[in-house]
């Protein structure tokens, strides 16, 4: 690591600046970390200061950065072909991935179809290509996601989102024929029934069910605050869907490939999906992203309806076929299990300790850890404040963490999940610390 100051690596305080006469202000950069090198759940800023990674590139990197692996799969198929874009010249890392998710999709949801895929380049891509193509198969015009929900920053993608602040806020107008039904959320009051129920108002009063053409739904909302719907409400969309003749899209941007400890979220409800979408962790941080979807219903797609310049490049499409390896090989479904329930008691043991009464909500799906902060144990008080502070000071004492939720009162983690034991206890000391030094009067 070079010093501090040098022509290699200049500090953050510069690289800050140079930032900001560079880059436009919306782009994020509060955290004032400015990368040198990464490695597993470690990475190093340019002044050679060490953290602990808990956030692992927003959930893109499961098999955490750098995976030996992954980079060698990416540096052998870069000695072969980089691009040709794959509607000029086909490849068989491309074909190859698509085959092994077809398997593992079909097999999430029991078996019972078979699946086709097509790549791109990033999550809102994928959700824009997958709306249109359910308008196309059904000939309907409507749209359902959920309140709370995350689902990109292009323009479609923005109006699917289900939080205006600072997604929407002055983009408008946005793409028409989208509703939003409220997400079951037990913890605020929305139940199951209550969800469905909402969504059946919306069919009586807004869009008659004739005219929908997809219900687009993250299994566990990511942005939203790590909320999983109950199995019970995955199934009763899905038997609203088949009744009346809409597509069922899932959504596995942010929980896909072993996060959940399944490899997709949506298989634990023994829901089987029309289509997934799913970027993030498909390739150990090399961007890509996919839509699978049911044969029967992808082939209904005509000959240049559908394709990407760089979606499925060679390098990506051999780097996820080597994630694919590493999740299986390095058993990380049953690790994602032990990752969530290790962070899940630590934060229980604060809950009832010096976060009693600000701690609210500690919940978990696999490795999709969080904790609701609130104030004086009312999940209808939010609390932002306590929130940021928290994750504020575990960053100064060398912890990567992150808020979501409508109000940003929930810190989450995405532990890689080949983070060793000793890391995963040494982030959870700081993460104590810092509570500590935040709501220990």
């Amino acid at each position: 690591m070079a010093d501090a100051g040098t022509n290699e690596y200049p500090t953050n305080e510069l690289m800050v600046a140079r930032r900001n006469e560079a880059c436009p202000n919306g782009l994020p950069s509060k955290s004032g970390i400015y990368a040198a090198k990464a490695q597993g759940a470690e990475l190093w800023d340019v002044e050679g200061k060490r953290y602990i990674d808990f956030i692992a590139g927003i959930g893109v990197l499961n098999v955490g950065h750098n995976h030996p692996k992954v980079m060698q799969a990416a540096r052998d198929q870069m000695e072969k072909v980089v691009h040709t874009c794959f509607g000029v010249a086909q490849y068989e890392p491309y074909i190859e991935l698509a085959e092994r998710l077809n398997k593992l999709v079909s097999e999430a949801g029991g078996g019972k179809s078979n699946y086709k895929t097509m790549f791109m380049n990033t999550g809102s891509e994928a959700t824009e290509h997958v709306c249109k193509f359910a308008r196309r198969i059904t000939g309907r015009p409507g749209l359902i996601s959920f309140e709370g929900s995350f689902h990109g920053r292009t323009l479609l993608a923005t109006a699917l989102t289900g939080k205006s602040r600072p997604y929407k806020e002055g983009f408008g107008p946005l793409p028409g024929d989208v509703y939003h039904a409220p997400y079951p959320h037990e913890y605020k009051g929305m139940s199951t029934q209550g969800s469905l129920a909402c969504l059946n108002h919306i069919f009586e009063t807004s869009i008659h069910p004739s005219d929908v053409a997809a219900i687009l739904i993250e299994p566990v909302q990511g942005e939203g605050g790590f909320v999983p719907a109950p199995r019970e409400f995955l199934q009763g969309l899905r038997d609203i869907c088949d009744q009346h003749g809409i597509m069922f899209i899932a959504d596995e941007v942010q929980t896909g490939f072993a996060r959940t400890g399944t490899m997709f979220a949506i298989e634990q409800s023994g829901v089987e999906p029309d289509f997934l979408v799913c970027a993030k962790s498909i390739a150990g941080g090399f961007p890509l992203s996919a839509v699978i979807g049911k044969t029967d219903l992808f082939d209904q797609i005509g000959p240049g309806g559908m394709g990407s310049t760089y979606g499925g490049n060679p390098v990506a499409c051999a780097a996820a076929l080597a994630v694919l390896d590493v999740i299986e090989e390095d058993g990380l479904l049953q690790r994602a299990e032990e990752i969530g329930a290790k962070v899940e008691s630590r934060w229980n043991e604060l809950a009832q300790g010096v976060g009693k009464g600000v701690f609210g909500d500690v919940r978990r799906v696999g490795a999709m850890a969080a904790v609701e902060m609130v104030t004086d144990g009312d999940p209808m008080k939010p609390n932002s404040d306590a929130a940021a502070k928290i994750q504020g000071r575990a960053r100064e004492l060398g912890l990567i963490t992150l808020t979501a939720g409508k109000k940003a009162q929930v810190i989450r983690t995405h532990v890689p999940l080949v983070a060793s034991d000793a890391i995963i206890d040494e982030g959870l000391d700081i993460f104590a610390q810092a509570t500590k030094d935040v709501l220990g009067g």
